[in-house]
């Protein structure tokens, strides 16, 4: 502080400060907030806070929801790719496991349960695991030469990489 503030006595109405000047003048000019406008304004604010507070519940809500259905699903994936590969064989033909499978499928398609990884597909190694890489001549980029497992994703979550066999390009 400077010498000029600190010598004026206490109990002056002169402003330490340009904006607590223009503070001053501002409530002489209109008077001061009435209590009911100041209400008003803690209402509305807390109005804000609760509609801030009852989105971000519901975000929460719907994501710890999403992560229950990943993992419910991510445990029946095992019993689901025997399934698979059996239908895959002809060993379902006239077998109730047939029904149980389609019902699965159906249970997986309703909560939007997506199946990928197919031969001759871009490998992605953000979407696939390379469990066997072989050069090929045929190929330029890196290339699914066959699905070992699929992969599973449920919206844009990844439920499981598919495991694959990949054609790399030779080096020349």
């Amino acid at each position: 502080m400077s010498e000029e503030n600190e010598s004026v006595p206490e109990g002056t109405d002169l402003p330490q400060d340009p904006l607590d000047a223009e503070l001053q003048e501002l409530v002489e000019e209109t008077g001061p907030i009435s209590k009911e406008a100041e209400l008003l304004a803690d209402l509305q604010r807390l109005q804000a806070e609760f509609v801030n507070f009852k989105t971000r519940v519901e975000r929460d809500r719907d994501v710890a929801r999403n992560a229950a259905i990943a993992e419910v699903i991510r445990a029946f994936l095992p019993a689901f790719d025997d399934l698979s590969l059996a239908e895959s064989h002809g060993d379902l033909e006239g077998s109730p496991f047939a029904a149980v499978l389609n019902k699965l499928r159906n249970g997986g398609d309703k909560f939007g349960l997506e199946v990928f990884g197919v031969k001759g597909d871009k490998f992605d190694p953000e979407l696939h695991n390379a469990l066997v890489q072989t050069p090929s001549a045929d190929v330029s980029e890196n290339v699914i030469a066959d699905v070992i497992s699929p992969g599973y994703k449920l919206g844009d979550r990844l439920i499981r990489p598919a495991m694959v066999a990949v054609f790399i390009p030779e080096a020349k």
